[in-house]
């Protein structure tokens, strides 16, 4: 297999840095496969092109990290790469932060986004009660 992290990590930074610039519209326009979905933090499921609508209008993050990165294989042409997200907004308010998973498929040559998930990981007080 002709992959390895460093690969799905340098996609998974300039997803980032696109939604950082506002540019996430056109990057995951190009990335994602025709049929991929993204499930958001909300549950809400997103086809291809409402998420290319949706980040036309989002508001840009200005800060982001990605920690605890773990590469699952899929057999010679897919891969996960699994990660925790914390994200800053511009306009500032709470951070997001949630637990991550990109489906990668490859077509034609290039790592294509299937499937994006988003899962929220609770605050402390919360993960408490």
């Amino acid at each position: 297999m002709d992959f390895d992290l460093t690969e799905l990590l340098r996609l998974e930074n300039a997803g980032w840095r696109a939604l950082c610039d506002g540019s996430g519209g056109d990057f995951y326009g190009e990335i994602m496969t025709d049929d991929a979905v993204m499930i958001l933090a909300d549950g809400d499921v997103y086809d291809r092109d409402r998420v290319i609508a949706s980040l036309d209008d989002a508001p840009a993050w200005s800060a982001y990290e990605i920690t605890d990165e773990r590469f699952i294989p899929l057999g010679e042409e897919a891969a996960a790469f699994v990660y925790r997200a914390r994200a800053f907004r511009a306009s500032g308010g709470p951070p997001f932060d949630a637990a991550m998973t990109s489906v990668y498929a490859r077509e034609g040559g290039h790592w294509r986004l299937a499937l994006s998930q988003q899962t929220p990981v609770p605050d402390e007080e919360s993960a408490e009660l």
